[in-house]
């Protein structure tokens, strides 16, 4: 579904790509793919995703299906506001309400894994709106010739501020989530405590005047934060399994 989306973000601004350093030389903007093709291969990877969508459990579908709105309005997105990786955030963080029907978790019946959710996905979009602020500084000149928007543009002068309160968002959605869940200790030392070091040198460090400083922490800051996240929470289910039911439900009583 990513591809699908590439794809129709790239059939969008076949006439802005041109005009944009970074992406001048993709495939459709230089003319090497017609839109017609590009069309087509979008269809061939929709279906491929309803394919793989349709081994899941049914309520996946319907809860699947809306996604695709987000994926197809982001590039529309950037041309009517400045806050089009909200939008994107929408879109990516989707997974988070997936990954709930998919364990055969019923969230309009179950209120704790509904909250769980809910702070888990906004959580991702602010983490989304993050990262993607750092990227779009990269192509901040040639947007501006472009007539392209993006909240790099609006909030230029104030980037490390907004960065900053972004990071505190997520990182508090995270925790919350994780209380929502029933995280253990590991979780939010680990995830939560891991993420506000990894997310508060990235703001600290990174170069917004240098495209290839804010291309390495884009590239990289993502795995880094979400690796240590990713740490909180198998640290926490080793804990967990490690404890066994018993002592688990000792634990609760």
């Amino acid at each position: 579904m990513r591809g699908a989306g590439c794809t129709i973000n790239d059939l969008w601004d076949r006439n802005l790509d041109p005009h944009v350093a970074r992406t001048r030389l993709r495939p459709i903007a230089r003319g090497a793919i017609t839109p017609f093709k590009g069309l087509v291969f979008t269809g061939v990877q929709l279906l491929a995703g309803l394919g793989i969508l349709l081994q899941f459990p049914l309520p996946c579908l319907f809860y699947g299906v809306p996604s695709l709105l987000f994926v197809a309005s982001y590039p529309l997105a950037k041309r009517v506001t400045y806050y089009p990786q909200a939008v994107l955030g929408l879109t990516f963080s989707w997974g988070a309400i997936m990954g709930f029907p998919a364990l055969g978790i019923d969230l309009l019946s179950n209120t704790p894994a509904l909250t769980a959710a809910a702070c888990l996905y906004a959580s991702n979009i602010a983490w989304t709106v993050l990262y993607d602020m750092i990227y779009a500084h990269m192509d901040i000149k040639d947007d501006v010739k472009a007539g392209i928007k993006s909240i790099a543009l609006k909030h230029d002068a104030e980037t490390k501020q907004v960065l900053t309160g972004l990071a505190v968002t997520q990182i508090s959605l995270l925790a919350a989530a994780g209380f929502a869940a029933g995280a253990g200790p590991a979780f939010f030392i680990g995830g939560c405590g891991g993420a506000m070091v990894t997310l508060g040198v990235m703001i600290k460090r990174v170069n917004l005047k240098s495209v290839k400083d804010c291309w390495w922490w884009f590239n990289n800051g993502c795995w880094i934060t979400g690796g240590v996240i990713s740490l909180g929470l198998a640290t926490d289910y080793a804990v967990r399994y490690l404890q066994g039911p018993e002592d688990e439900t000792k634990t609760e009583q």
